[in-house]
């Protein structure tokens, strides 16, 4: 863990505004993210590429080139995001000792590195709410699953791509987007039918919460 997180510099700049195939994106200190990422198999290949073939085959929009490309990025990852639950793959976190692994890496850096908000670890993905503190999103989502697919593959005694190489983040825009984002981590395993309620999933933050605000924020008609 140390030698990977050394990789993590302050001294290196934010990148700021930037692109990464769909909406901007924006890397900058004390700005919260939401970010997700699954394994590898977690959709099946042929799925993905009939998705993407009939992405490219709709009716192109009156906007640039790059706006198209953007668009199309995004519908893409609504897509993903619909079929994750699904419980595709071989759903490796499943396994309570790669799942709690999974979890120590995302706590490892916390108040370090930066600041871990909310955090669920599913069959197949993983939802987090973390504030950068000084240090590049990329770079720290990089050291989560740079670390953790190490260690999982070696407990599981396979080799090869264990998280799929890209991620998804959003920047928190306000109050309202940030308490969504919170409800959503909560409440995935529950609508995922894994669970009755936010507090019995072994692998998420709603553990560590008081049944008040679990039921504030979950019960709310926001």
């Amino acid at each position: 863990m140390a030698t990977d997180a050394a990789k993590i510099t302050r001294q290196e700049s934010a990148l700021g505004w930037h692109s990464r195939g769909y909406h901007p994106h924006l890397d900058h200190p004390e700005v919260v993210q939401s970010v997700g990422f699954r394994l590898d198999d977690s959709v099946p290949l042929a799925l993905l590429r009939r998705w993407r073939d009939e992405l490219d085959e709709r009716p192109g929009s009156e906007d640039s080139a790059g706006d198209s490309d953007r668009a199309r990025a995004a519908r893409l990852h609504r897509l993903v995001s619909r079929f994750e639950d699904s419980g595709y793959g071989a759903c490796h976190l499943r396994r309570p000792e790669i799942a709690a692994l999974v979890q120590s890496t995302l706590l490892h850096d916390d108040g370090d590195l930066y600041r871990l908000i909310e955090w669920c670890v599913m069959p197949n993905h993983v939802h987090v709410l973390v504030e950068p503190l000084g240090s590049r999103l990329p770079d720290i989502v990089q050291c989560w699953k740079s670390v953790s697919a190490r260690r999982a593959n070696r407990l599981l005694g396979r080799a090869g791509p264990f998280w799929m190489r890209d991620y998804y983040d959003r920047y928190i825009r306000d109050a309202r987007h940030l308490y969504l984002a919170r409800r959503y981590i909560w409440l995935n395993p529950v609508t995922a039918g894994l669970c009755r309620q936010p507090a019995e999933w072994r692998w998420s933050s709603a553990r560590l919460r008081s049944e008040e605000e679990l039921r504030e924020l979950t019960e709310a008609p926001y």
